[in-house]
């Protein structure tokens, strides 16, 4: 196969038992107790029945902590930033959604209305009203290099984190036998990628490919790690202009990932993440001109590192 050919995943094979793994729960029930989207196993629950093959609000929205409002303000904005609610899509019924966050509908209230300030939605009363998603995704390379002054050390932070958390997660999905839910998200979420109408949507239906393999891994921390990930990725994507050869290479990439993850190849479903990230990796660094990490240093770590440690004796008299 070519570079840059673009293959899809396939189906499951004949005869192939597809069966919801025991560390799923459903439900306003779970809902309602305490740590109910991270068990006590640390597991992702399995919320999207209901919501289509992605659902992928159900297992990224997760039980605030610390202060109720901020965190609900930003774990929604997040959501809408990174696709997981598009352009155009309604809101969940606020019984859901505040059950879902694990605070009262006062405070989701509170925070539908900064988000509605925002711009970032918008509400309707009445029968068929309902708060509905108003933003616009930017278009990358558009005015962004701002973003860039005084991030650099930080952007590197996060590719390395990357590198380490997003194939992880996947050898841990490829190695689960996945439900139903779960395959049918991940094949969804890469033909939507594919399939992408513009730049911008392709950067959001990107981002929601990645959580939903973090989703499959059936771990909460996996999924907050991911999306800690991708909320820097897609902060240093919209500062580099699109390219159309990356875009066919990062293609078939997802391809290749969703494909390892669905044959249940823990190893190949690794490796293949591996190199999107080394390849995502070495056009950032270039682009956004970020410092090797193997040879340069953040300012002021010497000058730590220096103060830690003893003075060399002094010489002569």
């Amino acid at each position: 196969m070519g570079q840059g050919a673009i293959t899809t995943a396939p189906a499951d094979p004949p005869g192939t038992s597809v069966r919801r793994t025991s560390d799923t729960v459903t439900g306003h029930a779970a809902d309602k107790t305490a740590g109910s989207v991270a068990n006590s196993a640390g597991r992702v629950p399995d919320r999207s029945a209901g919501r289509g093959p992605e659902g992928l609000a159900g297992v990224l929205l997760a039980p605030v902590r610390g202060h109720a409002f901020e965190t609900c303000v930003g774990q929604l904005a997040t959501a809408i930033r990174l696709g997981v609610f598009p352009t155009g899509s309604v809101f969940p019924p606020e019984r859901e959604l505040a059950a879902q966050l694990g605070v009262s509908r006062t405070t989701l209230r509170e925070s539908i209305a900064a988000l509605r300030s925002a711009g970032m939605i918008t509400t309707a009363r009445g029968r068929g009203g309902g708060s509905r998603v108003a933003y616009r995704p930017p278009e990358p390379g558009a005015g962004h290099a701002e973003r860039i002054a005084g991030r650099r050390w930080e952007w590197v932070e996060a590719l390395q984190f990357r590198r380490i958390v997003e194939p992880g997660a996947c050898y841990v999905a490829a190695g689960r036998v996945l439900g139903a839910a779960d395959r049918d998200r991940l094949r969804v979420c890469e033909r939507e990628a594919r399939e992408a109408p513009g730049t911008g949507a392709h950067r959001q239906a990107d981002a929601r490919l990645h959580l939903a393999i973090a989703a499959a891994s059936g771990s909460r921390m996996l999924m907050d790690a991911v999306t800690t990930v991708q909320a820097a990725l897609h902060e240093m994507l919209l500062a580099i202009p699109v390219l159309d050869r990356n875009i066919e290479h990062s293609t078939a990439q997802h391809a290749a990932i969703v494909t390892a993850i669905l044959a249940g190849n823990p190893a190949a479903a690794r490796r293949a993440m591996e190199q999107h990230c080394d390849d995502t990796a070495a056009l950032l660094r270039g682009l956004l001109g970020l410092p090797d990490e193997r040879t340069e240093e953040p300012a002021g770590t010497a000058a730590h590192a220096s103060a830690d440690e003893p003075a060399p004796p002094r010489e002569g008299p």
